[in-house]
């Protein structure tokens, strides 16, 4: 095997390592809140920062900032779309900031997918776990964090691309 197909093989081993450790860190970070949350803030609020910043227990059968309420099984079926397609991005890509971006919107989109799937009222009609309120804004939990953080950092990267990566970059 030549060495430059060794390298590549190498580097995309390496890319997949690092995605699936953030999918999967994301994941498990954001199930593991919500199981808590669903399981502590069922009698109310803790307050964080007086009433700016609390835990409070909130269920979204919407998008973002509880957005196309009543569309529950449309939502899933997009973000089984949107994952798929991010997962094809995350193979291709050789910047490591776009591959963290895209793995972190990666987690979030599956930690919100599953909550659609296994949780109450039933597959494709789950409601998603929010928990997190700071002050007016939309409350959200790990994954939509996770899904902000990851979009933030694609801009950037679109807004100052980095150097051409070399074959044993990524």
């Amino acid at each position: 095997m030549p060495s430059g197909v060794a390298d590549s093989e190498r580097a995309a081993a390496r890319r997949t390592r690092i995605s699936f450790g953030i999918v999967l860190l994301v994941v498990a970070l954001d199930q593991l809140t919500k199981t808590w949350a669903v399981h502590r803030l069922d009698e109310g609020p803790v307050s964080i920062i007086g009433g700016d910043v609390e835990f409070r227990l909130s269920r979204n059968t919407g998008s973002a900032f509880s957005l196309f309420q009543g569309f529950t099984p449309l939502l899933a079926v997009l973000a089984v779309v949107i994952a798929v397609v991010l997962v094809r991005a995350v193979r291709r890509t050789d910047d490591r900031l776009t591959l963290v971006s895209l793995s972190l919107v990666l987690g979030g989109a599956t930690g919100n997918l599953l909550d659609r799937i296994v949780r109450s009222p039933g597959f494709l009609h789950g409601a998603v776990v929010d928990f997190v309120r700071v002050g007016d804004f939309p409350t959200f939990n790990v994954a939509d964090s996770a899904i902000t953080i990851g979009a933030v950092l694609l801009v950037v990267r679109a807004l100052f691309p980095g150097p051409e990566p070399g074959p044993t970059d990524a």
